[in-house]
This record gives C-alpha cells, sequence and structure tokens, in this order.
C-alpha cells in the first residue's frame, strides 16, 4: 500500500517518510497559515457529499427503490430516528444538520482508506523524485486539527444560539451565574456567582474540545498506523506481509470511521437538545 520510504524533511528512511506524509501542503496569508490541503479536500467531499444526496433526492421514487435510493433513504431514516430521540424541538434545521455533518464527516475519514503514496507517486511521475520530496498533500482532513475544530466551533456557536433563543439573552445569561448552584438570598447568590459562571465557562468549552479533539485524535492514530505499516513493509521482500497488515488494519478502521462520525453526529444534537431546553 506504500512506496518505499524516501527521504523527506525530518530525514531519511522511516523517519523521514513519516514525517514527509505528515506535513502539509500551506499558504500564508494575512490573517495566518492555511491548511490548503484539509481545506480543498474538505470543500471538495462537502460538495460531492451534497451532490450524492440530491442526486438520489431528485431521482426517489414512490415505487420500488434502486439500491442507490435505498441507501440513501436508509442513512436518512437512520439519521433521523437518532435526532427524533434526543431532540425534541423543531427538527427542521437539526435533522438536515445530523444529516450533513455525518455524511460529510464519513466522506472525509473515509479518505483515509486510500492509499496515502497515491499524490507522491502522481507527483514522482510527472515531475520527478526531487519535486515529489517538496510536495505534500495530506487529503484526511479530518485527521487535521484545525479542520475537527472549525467543526467544533461551529457548533458551539449553535449551542450558543439555541441557549439564547430557548432561553433568552437575560435567562441565558442569569444561568451562568445561578446554576448549577442555586441559592437563595442575595449574598450567598453573589458569593456562588463566580463558581457558578467558572463551571458553566468550562462545560461550554470541554464541549467543541472534546468533539474536536476526539474526532481528530481517532483519525490521526489511523492515518498513522497506515504510514507506520506502509513505512515498514516497503521492501519487495516484505510486500506481501504489507498489504495483509494494511488490509486488516483497513477493514478495522472502517468500523472507526463510521464509529466516529456518528459519536460526532450524535454529540452535536445531544448538545443541540440540552441548550434548547429550559433551566
Amino acid at each position: 500500500m506504500g512506496l518505499a520510504p524516501e527521504g523527506g524533511e525530518g530525514g531519511d528512511g522511516l523517519t523521514g517518510y513519516i514525517v514527509h506524509h505528515l506535513t502539509h501542503n500551506t499558504k500564508q496569508f494575512a490573517f495566518g497559515t492555511v491548511h490548503m490541503d484539509s481545506w480543498i479536500v474538505a470543500l471538495a467531499l462537502g460538495l460531492l457529499s451534497c451532490l450524492w444526496l440530491w442526486y438520489y433526492a431528485r431521482k426517489a421514487t414512490s415505487g420500488v427503490p434502486g439500491k442507490g435510493q435505498a441507501f440513501v433513504e436508509l442513512v436518512v431514516e437512520f439519521v433521523d430516528s437518532q435526532v427524533k430521540d434526543t431532540f425534541h424541538g423543531d427538527r427542521r434545521f437539526i435533522a438536515p444538520l445530523a444529516l450533513t455533518i455525518f455524511v460529510w464527516v464519513v466522506f472525509m475519514n473515509t479518505m483515509d482508506l486510500l492509499p496515502l503514496d497515491i499524490p507522491s507517486a502522481a507527483v514522482q511521475a510527472v515531475a520527478g523524485t526531487e519535486v515529489m520530496h517538496h510536495t505534500y498533500l495530506r487529503w484526511v482532513p479530518t485527521a487535521d486539527v484545525n479542520t475537527t475544530f472549525a467543526m467544533s466551533i461551529t457548533v458551539f456557536l449553535l449551542i450558543i444560539y439555541y441557549s439564547i433563543k430557548a432561553k433568552g439573552g437575560w435567562g441565558f445569561t442569569k444561568e451562568l451565574f445561578t446554576a448549577p448552584f442555586h441559592a437563595e438570598g442575595t449574598v450567598a447568590k453573589i458569593v456562588l456567582a463566580i463558581p457558578n459562571l467558572f463551571l458553566n465557562l468550562v462545560e461550554y468549552l470541554s464541549k467543541p474540545v472534546s468533539l474536536g479533539m476526539r474526532l481528530f485524535g481517532n483519525m490521526y492514530a489511523g492515518e498513522l498506523v497506515f504510514m507506520l505499516i506502509a513505512g515498514l513493509f516497503a521492501s519487495w521482500v516484505t510486500f506481501i506481509p504489507g498489504v495483509i497488515f494494511n488490509s486488516v488494519w483497513a477493514i478495522f478502521h472502517i468500523l472507526i470511521i463510521l464509529l466516529q462520525a456518528f459519536i460526532f453526529m450524535v454529540l452535536t444534537v445531544v448538545y443541540l437538545a440540552m441548550a434548547h431546553e429550559h433551566h
């Protein structure tokens, strides 16, 4: 599944091979550095997932569905049932959001199953080995912490929006200072206001951190295992064992891909449901 380890910025052999494949294709802007590979691949996969859903929605018939339509309907019904069991308010926005998150994250995670040496091999075939060593492309967006945190921060903003929508601006602010420790009397409320605010801030901030780090950590680890297998079994002598190890890990990794997408979707819905509830 991998080519022979080549020298990279981190040195020769396996170390250089891994360092090369862990390096992002970046571009400097006035506001900072952007990982162009993660951004472009995530955007392309997002458009592809929308196109995939739109295509089968447009072709949907009331008769016996084809395999493609049946599979899409199965995914939509599965996500809708999860939302229905968790979120008890108006689901007209939450259900499509959950479906988008699930499908998009699955698409991004699935990039980890593609041979990681395809970009290097393509560049080497066209431009030569020297150019390949200075050309980077990490095509698993969810193995980039910037991608997962961007998604989790968006969820965090939705949590704040639904909290204010359900409780009002004053109700939301009041809850920050009066929960979870409720008190009677002005003095007790003042004394507990700072601890309540601190605990609420920790609770709110821990949600995007846990969402982003969980998805990133699992996908980064999976990507790194593929690199180690490709690097350790790179010679022609160990090619067959490398294929076997890669295949076994890929089969197991399919479960991780689907599970992490499911967890991210479910936790998003749970967090929004918690924000929507009055306390």
